[in-house]
C-alpha cells in the first residue's frame, strides 16, 4: 500500500483536518468499547457528505486498501474496528436531523445520529422512535441499520428492519443509491434498502435513512416479577402478549440482577437469591396502563414477588452489560432460540461450564418475548473457544440463531454456514461479489 498516496488522496476529498494519522487521535477509533477488539488503521477519515464517502471509496479502491465503516463504536462482535490495515471510515459527522413529517409519521436522518438524539427529535413533536436499548446515547442510526438492531421494544414494534423505509447509501465503486422517498407502498422491484439492513457495512456505506416513527406513549407502568424458574417466566408470555399496553418483556437471571445492582451501588428491588428468574414488564399507553398491569399480576399464578419503580428497573437493565464489563472481559454471546427452548439452552450452557470451566461465572439476561439471551461467561480461561462453540451450536440445534441483534462481525463468521447452510452463504457471497468485487467494504466481516 502506498501510504502517502492514500493519505494525500483522502485529504483532497475531505480536507486535512478530517484525515487523522496521529496515533493518539486514532486510538479511540481502533478499539471497541469493551476493549476486546483492537487493531491499527493507517488513518481515520471523517467525511460529511455522501459525495465525500464516494470519493473516499474511490481513493481506497485505487490504492487497494479496505474500508471499515464505524458509527458509535458500541458493537460487540468486532464489526466496526479496523483490521488488515483497512482505513477507518467514521460516520459521526452525518448528524443531520430532517424535519419530522408528522402526517406520514416519518423522518430522514443522517447515519451518525444517535438513537437518543433521534428519540428526542421525534418526541419534540409528540412522536417517538421505536427501537431502544442501553447504549442509546452512543449507538448510531447507521450502526443500528447495519446490524438490524433490536433492543427492548421488539415485542411491540419490531427490530430496526421494520423501521427502515429507505436508505441513501454509497456502493463500493462510489455510485449512489437513494431511496429516501418513504412511500409505504412501493412494489417496483426488490428493495435494495432492506438488502442493506443487517449487511454490516459489507455491501454499501449507509449515509442517511428514512425511518418510521410511532406514537409516543407517555403513560407508563412497570414491574419486576420474581418467578420460580425460567420455564415459569416463559409460561407467562401468552397472557402477557394479551396486554394492549405491553412495551417490553425483559428477563434477568439472578446473577445479572445481582451484578448490575452491585455495580450501581443500589439494593436489589427483590432478593436475587429468592427466585430462578426475574421478568421486567414494561407497559406504555396514552392513558395510565397501571390498572391493566396490576390486574395481570394479581391473576397470574405462581408470581413470587413484585417490586421496583420503572426508573430504577431501566437503570438496572441498562447497566447489566456495563457491570459485566467492569468485572473483566467476558465471553459474550447474543443468541436466540424458540421461547419454549430457553430453559434447555441455559441448562446446556450451565452443564458445559461445570464440565469445562467450573471456576467460570455465568451471567444471563435478555429479551424474553423473542427468546433472545445475552450469554456472558467470565473467567472462562482456555475453555473459552470450546464454550463458545458449545453455546452457538446448542442455539442452532435448538432451532435458534447465533445472533439475534449484535450481528456476526468477525466474532462469528465461522458459524454462519453452520447456521444457514452452504446455499445461503453462497448466495450472500454472490451478492457481495456483485456489489463489491474488490472486497473493499468491511473485509473479514460477516463472510469468512
Amino acid at each position: 500500500m502506498d501510504h502517502d498516496r492514500l493519505v494525500q488522496g483522502l485529504r483532497e476529498v475531505v480536507g486535512k483536518d478530517h484525515v487523522l494519522t496521529d496515533p493518539d487521535l486514532r486510538s479511540s477509533y481502533e478499539i471497541d468499547w469493551l476493549r476486546q477488539y483492537i487493531d491499527d488503521t493507517p488513518c481515520v477519515v471523517r467525511p460529511h457528505t455522501a459525495a465525500e464517502v464516494a470519493g473516499v471509496l474511490r481513493v481506497c479502491g485505487e490504492v487497494g486498501v479496505g474500508v471499515v465503516p464505524q458509527g458509535g463504536n458500541t458493537g460487540l462482535v468486532g464489526g466496526s474496528t479496523p483490521r488488515r490495515g483497512a482505513v477507518l471510515l467514521s460516520m459521526r459527522r452525518f448528524t443531520d436531523l430532517g424535519q419530522v413529517d408528522r402526517e406520514a409519521h416519518q423522518v430522514t436522518v443522517g447515519a451518525g445520529v444517535t438513537i437518543e438524539q433521534l428519540q428526542q427529535h421525534a418526541r419534540a413533536v409528540g412522536l417517538d422512535f421505536a427501537v431502544d436499548w442501553g447504549a442509546r446515547s452512543s449507538a448510531t442510526v447507521g450502526g443500528a441499520v447495519n446490524t438490524d438492531a433490536g433492543g427492548s421494544r421488539v415485542v411491540r414494534l419490531g427490530t430496526m428492519r421494520q423501521q427502515v423505509l429507505g436508505v441513501q447509501a454509497v456502493l463500493a465503486d462510489g455510485s449512489l443509491i437513494d431511496e429516501l422517498g418513504g412511500l409505504p407502498k412501493n412494489t417496483a422491484g426488490p428493495s435494495l434498502s432492506h438488502l442493506l439492513v443487517g449487511s454490516e457495512g459489507t455491501l454499501a456505506v449507509v449515509t442517511a435513512v428514512r425511518l418510521r416513527l410511532v406514537p409516543w406513549f407517555r403513560e407508563t407502568a412497570a414491574s419486576l416479577v420474581a418467578c420460580d424458574s425460567l420455564m415459569h417466566a416463559v409460561a407467562m408470555l401468552p397472557r402477557l402478549r394479551q396486554l394492549s399496553s405491553l412495551d417490553a418483556v425483559e428477563v434477568l437471571l439472578p446473577e445479572a440482577l445481582q451484578v448490575a445492582c452491585k455495580h450501581l451501588g443500589v439494593a436489589p428491588p427483590i432478593d436475587p437469591s429468592s427466585a430462578g428468574a426475574f421478568v421486567m414488564i414494561d407497559c406504555a399507553a396514552h392513558t395510565d396502563p397501571g390498572d391493566e398491569l396490576a390486574d395481570f399480576l394479581a391473576s397470574e399464578q405462581g408470581v413470587m414477588a413484585v417490586g421496583a419503580q420503572r426508573e430504577q428497573l431501566f437503570l438496572i437493565r441498562d447497566h447489566v452489560t456495563i457491570a459485566i464489563g467492569a468485572l473483566g472481559k467476558p465471553l459474550k454471546l447474543d443468541v436466540a432460540v424458540p421461547v419454549m427452548n430457553l430453559d434447555r439452552l441455559v441448562r446446556a450452557v450451565r452443564s458445559g461450564i461445570r464440565e469445562h470451566a467450573p471456576g467460570a461465572r455465568l451471567i444471563v439476561f435478555g429479551h424474553l418475548a423473542e427468546g433472545n439471551l445475552h450469554v456472558n461467561v467470565l473467567d472462562a480461561g482456555d475453555a473459552g473457544p470450546l464454550l463458545k462453540d458449545l453455546i452457538l451450536m446448542t442455539a442452532i440445534e435448538l432451532g435458534g440463531t447465533i445472533s439475534a441483534e449484535h450481528g456476526i462481525g468477525v466474532a462469528k463468521v465461522d458459524w454462519l454456514e453452520r447456521l444457514h447452510g452452504p446455499a445461503h452463504v453462497a448466495a450472500l457471497r454472490a451478492i457481495k461479489q456483485a456489489l463489491d468485487p474488490q472486497g473493499l467494504l468491511n473485509p473479514g466481516v460477516l463472510l469468512p
